[in-house]
């Protein structure tokens, strides 16, 4: 097998204006990867590189010149799929997470007969389905209530609420009142603060929160204080979970130190963050080692991206709810068999992908 690729750019248009600390998202450019044996054009597997503004270490001017570059390299040496392999692992793309999220799953999907089928079991059969928190965005009080009555109604188990835009009383507000309709035992609430609490007001915070149940808080300060993290992490009523923390943080030694350092109870993983589905492995396999509870969250990617996170989610055995819920979020996302109901995604066989809306 002698590999070619191509790629094509999407803009994907939100629904509504999506808000987080560190600002409002109305769309975001995703990039296609189309990876084929040049001998046989017609089977082919699919990549999606989407970094993310303000999050992503390759959100850069120069992200497009760079994966063309890399895509030449690949056309070029007409590589067999071992080799590119090879190249995905290589520290030419260390710093290109995204990139090589995206070149790995093309990779994953041609091996596998270019179906979108990145791996084999009970979820990508159709057999099986993840369960899933439901995704509460920022924004005045009105519109984050009119989302949270939704979810609720859409039979949701777990919710998480992403806070640090409003003040934080009627923050406060809105989870008890979700409490007061729905004890511990009938709904999780999660929190999302991406960082937004201060290092001297966050253990307030925390006990505040602590009040109302809540089931974990990912990322209560910004990333990069790991001192202040690690004490958080010893003081906290809340449960917190590590986010943000882990973008950036390459080799397993610096992996190994940053847990040992700040000892979360939990770790969250996106795999486009964190450089792919066996960069975000390795994350898991030192979760086991030292005894850390963690899910994975899609990172807003279409759904060529998030069936790649979900049928590699569903190779492991964990029971908790998983932040796989955003397909939804997008007027032209790419239609799929993907498909969310009663707070459980699914992977539905008798659909069909449409991928017309894709350039090539």
């Amino acid at each position: 097998m002698s590999l070619k690729a191509s790629y094509c750019k999407h803009t994907l248009n939100f629904k509504f204006d999506a808000g987080t600390s560190r600002g409002v998202l109305k769309r975001r450019d995703s990039y296609f990867i189309k990876l084929y044996d040049k001998q046989d054009t017609e089977i082919y597997g699919l990549g999606e590189a989407s970094p993310l503004n303000g999050l992503s270490i390759d959100f850069r001017e120069d992200f497009e010149e760079k994966l063309r570059s890399v895509l030449t390299d690949i056309n070029i040496a007409e590589l067999e799929l071992e080799e590119l392999f090879t190249l995905i692992a290589s520290e030419n793309l260390e710093n290109w997470p995204a990139l090589r999220f995206a070149l790995e799953t093309a990779a994953l999907d041609l091996k596998n007969g270019g179906n979108r089928l990145i791996y084999t079991n009970d979820f990508s059969l159709g057999k099986s389905s993840i369960d899933i928190n439901g995704l509460i965005w920022m924004g005045d009080k009105d519109f984050m209530q009119e989302q949270i009555d939704l979810k609720l109604s859409s039979g949701y188990s777990t919710i998480k609420m992403k806070i640090g835009a409003i003040d934080f009383d009627s923050e406060l507000m809105l989870l008890s009142s979700i409490r007061k309709r729905y004890s511990l035992h009938d709904l999780t609430l999660r929190v999302d603060a991406n960082g937004a609490f201060s290092p001297s007001e966050a253990l307030t915070k925390l006990e505040e929160l602590a009040k109302l149940d809540i089931h974990s808080i990912e990322q209560p300060i910004r990333q990069g204080q790991v001192e202040e993290m690690a004490h958080l992490c010893r003081k906290t009523p809340v449960p917190i979970a590590l986010d943000e923390e882990l973008i950036g943080i390459q080799g397993l030694e610096k992996k190994k130190e940053l847990i040992q350092a700040i000892q979360p109870q939990f770790l969250i993983f996106k795999p486009t963050l964190l450089g792919g589905l066996a960069a975000t492995k390795e994350w898991i396999g030192l979760c086991g080692e030292n005894k850390i509870d963690w899910w994975i969250t899609s990172a807003l990617e279409s759904n060529i991206g998030l069936n790649a996170i979900c049928q590699f989610t569903a190779g492991f055995d964990n029971p908790l709810p998983q932040g796989l819920g955003t397909g939804q979020l997008y007027y032209n996302n790419i239609p799929s068999p993907l498909e969310v109901n009663q707070g459980n995604i699914s992977y539905m066989k008798d659909k069909n992908w449409d991928l017309s809306l894709l350039n090539f």
